[in-house]
C-alpha cells in the first residue's frame, strides 16, 4: 500500500485545517456546546454548500464527490483537531455506510441524493444499552406484519438521535441471539411511535440521545438488505464508523500535544522554560511517539476501508485494521489528554482552558464503539480464527 498522501489529499486536509481553524475555534465550541442540538446549523449548511464535506465518499452518480476513506480519515482528523461540532460522524460515518454497503438503487437515490444536498441529517442506532458493541448489543426486536415489519425496542448511545431526520436502526427478530436474525431499518424520525430524547453527557460537545421505539410499523422497502441477514452489514458499517472516530482521536492528540507544548515553552519556573526540563522533554516525545503511531494506525486503516468499499474482500481484514486503530487510538488519546493535564499543572482542567474539553471527548470517544480492551479481545479472537482456518488449509 502507498501510505503518502497525494496532492489532492494534502490539499484536502490543509484546506480542512484552514477552515475550521476560522470557524471552530474555542468561543464557537462552546456556544454550540451550549445548545441542546448540539451544532450550529448555518455552520452545517456552509460545510455542506462550500466544502461538500458530507459527500466526499460517496459516489459521483449519487450526487457526492466519489473520493475516498484516506480523505474522509483525513477530515476527521482535523474534526477532532479542532473539536467540531457537527452531525457529520453519525451522518456520513455511520448512516451513510450503511446505504452504501446494502441500499438499494432506489434507497440510495432517495437518502444519499438528499445527503449530499446537505437536506438530510442521519445516525446509526444499534446499542441497547450495554458495554459490549458486537451482535448481542443489538436488543430490539422486528417482527413481520403483512408484507411489512414492526418494530420495538430501545436504543442508547445515539449520536445525535435526538436531532436527525433519519435512523438507520438495528433490530433481531423475536427468539433471535448473537448474530442470527439481526436487520436494519431506514426509519423516518418523524415516524409513529419514535420517541426520542436528548441525554446530557461528560462531553457536551458531542450529543448522544435516547430512541424509542413503540410499535413502530415500516413497509418492506425500509429494510437494508435481507431481513435476518443484517450482523455482517452492521459490523462492516460499526468497523467503518471506528476508523473514522480513531482518526478524530489522532486529530484531538496532536491538537493536545500541540497546546502542550506552546504551554510548557512560555511557563517559566527557576527563571527557565519548564520545556527545558529533561523530565518535561521526555514526557512530550512519549505523547508524541503515542500520536504518530495512532495516526500510521488509522491510515492504514483507512486504506483498508476503502479497498472494502470498492467492493474489495470485505471481513477479517477490515475487523482488524479497524480493532487495532481504535484500540491504539482510544489508548493514546486518553494517556496524551491525562500527560497533558499534567504538564499544565492546576490550571490544566479549569473552565477557561480547553484541554479539559480534550480530556472529555477522548474519555467519551473511548468508549464509544468499544474501548480498547474490548477491540483487543476481539482482535484475538479475529486472529485465533485466521489461525484456526490456517491450520485447516495445512491439514487438508
Amino acid at each position: 500500500m502507498e501510505f503518502a498522501f497525494t496532492q489532492e489529499q494534502e490539499m484536502i486536509r490543509d484546506t480542512a485545517a484552514a477552515f475550521l481553524a476560522e470557524v471552530s475555534g474555542s468561543e464557537d465550541v462552546r456556544a454550540a456546546m451550549a445548545t441542546e442540538l448540539g451544532y450550529d446549523p448555518e455552520l452545517w449548511q456552509r460545510i455542506c454548500t462550500q466544502m461538500y464535506w458530507q459527500a466526499i465518499h460517496i459516489p459521483e452518480d449519487c450526487g457526492g464527490m466519489g473520493l475516498g476513506y484516506v480523505e474522509v480519515a483525513a477530515t476527521m482528523e482535523q474534526m477532532g483537531r479542532h473539536l467540531l461540532c457537527s452531525p457529520f460522524l453519525a451522518t456520513v460515518c455511520m448512516a451513510a455506510n450503511a446505504l452504501l454497503l446494502a441500499g438499494s438503487d432506489e434507497q440510495k437515490t432517495q437518502w444519499l441524493g438528499a445527503l449530499c444536498e446537505g437536506r438530510l441529517t442521519a445516525t446509526l442506532a444499534c446499542n441497547g444499552g450495554v458495554s459490549d458493541w458486537g451482535a448481542d448489543a443489538v436488543r430490539a426486536t422486528w417482527r413481520r406484519d403483512g408484507d411489512g415489519f414492526v418494530l420495538d425496542g430501545e436504543y442508547r448511545y445515539v449520536i445525535d438521535g435526538h436531532s436527525a431526520d433519519l435512523l438507520v436502526v438495528a433490530a433481531r427478530e423475536a427468539g433471535s441471539a448473537g448474530g442470527q436474525g439481526i436487520a436494519l431499518f431506514l426509519l423516518p424520525a418523524d415516524s409513529p411511535g419514535v420517541s426520542r430524547q436528548w441525554l446530557p453527557t461528560m462531553d457536551q460537545a458531542r450529543k448522544q440521545a435516547r430512541v424509542q421505539l413503540d410499535g413502530v410499523a415500516v413497509d418492506s422497502g425500509a429494510a437494508l438488505g435481507t431481513p435476518g441477514e443484517g450482523w455482517p452489514l452492521l459490523s462492516r458499517v460499526l468497523d467503518l464508523a471506528a476508523i473514522a472516530l480513531a482518526a478524530e482521536q489522532v486529530g484531538g492528540s496532536q491538537r493536545l500535544l500541540d497546546m502542550t507544548v506552546e504551554y510548557t515553552a512560555e511557563r517559566v519556573q527557576f527563571n527557565r522554560s519548564i520545556a527545558s526540563f529533561q523530565a518535561v522533554k521526555h514526557k512530550a516525545a512519549d505523547m508524541m511517539l503515542q500520536v504518530e503511531v495512532a495516526r500510521s494506525a488509522v491510515y492504514y486503516a483507512a486504506c483498508v476501508a476503502q479497498e472494502a468499499l470498492e467492493g474489495g474482500p470485505l471481513g477479517a481484514e477490515l475487523a482488524e485494521a479497524a480493532s487495532v486503530a481504535k484500540s491504539y487510538c482510544s489508548d493514546a488519546y486518553f494517556a496524551v489528554a491525562g500527560d497533558a493535564l499534567q504538564l499544565f499543572g492546576g490550571v490544566g482542567f479549569t473552565w477557561e482552558y480547553d484541554v479539559h474539553l480534550y480530556f472529555k471527548r477522548a474519555k467519551s470517544s473511548e468508549h464509544l464503539l468499544g474501548n480498547g480492551a474490548w477491540h483487543r479481545e476481539r482482535l484475538a479472537a479475529l486472529l485465533l480464527d485466521d489461525a484456526v482456518r490456517a491450520d485447516s488449509g495445512e491439514a487438508a
